[in-house]
């Protein structure tokens, strides 16, 4: 299974597109470029087109591909491409040692998968606005329905 043109859409809406190489932290080792690649292969004042940057998703989505198909569990489109932006987010160590992970494998229901995605929201200890909306579109997009709402900034399950 691959990323279809929805899921590279949800990913895209949320990480952005820079075409000039960024530190989005200072101490970063790497720098930068497109929709959140990141590497050694990135340098500093390094400028891309947007066919690049496509590229680069493209080359930075399959390995999460590859991990997904590899766990034999036959997802539905929507499921694979909430779980390719999830990671492509947060990273496949994250993932690996996820109560998420141990859901999906468990075959358990959907509400409780989904409640383990949009637990993943802080940076520094802190819910960042941004992570909220990503999670609630990403266990909506697993759920192909509008399950998960933000009110006052915290995720609500009707």
């Amino acid at each position: 299974m691959i990323t279809s043109d929805e899921g590279k859409k949800l990913i895209k809406d949320f990480e952005g597109c820079k075409l000039t190489a960024y530190k989005p932290v200072s101490t970063e080792k790497y720098y930068t470029i497109g929709y959140g690649h990141y590497g050694p292969d990135v340098s500093k004042n390094m400028k891309i087109n947007e066919a690049c940057a496509e590229s680069f998703l493209i080359k930075d989505i399959q390995p999460i591909e590859n991990l997904l198909n590899g766990l034999k569990i036959n997802f539905r489109q929507r499921q694979f491409d909430a779980l390719v932006s999830w990671i492509f987010n947060l990273g496949s160590g994250n993932f690996n040692s996820s109560t998420l992970k141990k859901y999906i494998v468990a075959d358990r229901d959907d509400l409780s998968i989904t409640d383990q995605m949009i637990k993943w929201v802080n940076a520094g200890g802190k819910p960042l606005p941004g992570l909220i909306r990503r999670r609630v579109a990403e266990a909506n997009l697993w759920l192909g329905d509008e399950v998960y709402t933000i009110k006052d900034n915290k995720i609500t399950r009707r």
